[in-house]
């Protein structure tokens, strides 16, 4: 089941963040999926619809996008596509949001976010990314099911820079921890290895590419 809006008055992204919604700009779309999972395997559902956004992004507009754990699509280094997913009894609701025709941000988004059209110079048909979205879901959902999460993460994996190599910085409730990724674990959460050797696993939080400095 597909729910699909114009736009939204009332989105929000994790951690209830306000989402920026155009009328007739994006592609606001929630689909339920009816998966018989753990709640632990919710991470691993959420890196499938990256993976499959990605696709779908790539197959409809032909903008390679780059995938930032755990839920961000971004094209040229900038968000163009969010994934929240939430578990209801036996079902996944996850909500998706692409920026697709908007030709400008506020302000305060404008260094951060980005559209399909403004990376690729040409409008994008909504309708037929939603077909390819919904498609490339199925798809991804029955390599899960069929395969199992390992399939999803080793997906994921070679979709994203960020997952393994990449010095970032992830925002924490307790602080910011700075450190190279490892790829992720069994769960599809986030390894982190800090300056002083120790190895996290990241559960939450938001990353970006830490600053170099320079002498």
């Amino acid at each position: 089941t597909a729910v699909v809006a114009d736009e939204q008055t009332a989105g929000h992204g994790r951690y209830g963040r306000p989402w920026h919604s155009v009328k007739g700009d994006g592609l606001y779309v929630s689909v339920v999926l009816r998966l018989a999972i753990e709640p632990a395997q919710l991470p691993a559902v959420t890196l499938a619809l990256g993976v499959a956004t990605a696709e779908a992004i790539a197959h409809t507009a032909g903008v390679v996008c780059d995938l930032r754990w755990p839920n961000d699509v971004l094209a040229g280094g900038k968000k163009c596509a969010g994934i929240l997913t939430e578990l209801h009894g036996r079902a996944v609701v996850a909500g998706i949001g692409v920026n697709c025709n908007h030709q400008s941000f506020p302000d305060d988004l404008k260094e951060i976010a980005t559209s399909l059209r403004l990376a690729s110079g040409k409008a994008v048909d909504r309708e037929a990314l939603l077909e390819a979205l919904l498609r490339h879901i199925g798809e991804a959902v029955s390599l899960f099911e069929e395969q199992g999460p390992e399939a999803v993460l080793r997906l994921f994996e070679n979709a994203s820079s960020y997952a393994r190599g990449k010095r970032v910085v992830v925002e924490l409730p307790e602080g910011e921890v700075e450190g190279v990724t490892e790829g992720l674990d069994r769960s599809g959460f986030l390894l982190l290895r800090r300056d002083n050797g120790e190895r996290i696993t990241i559960l939450a939080g938001g990353v970006r590419p830490a600053r170099t400095s320079c002498s």
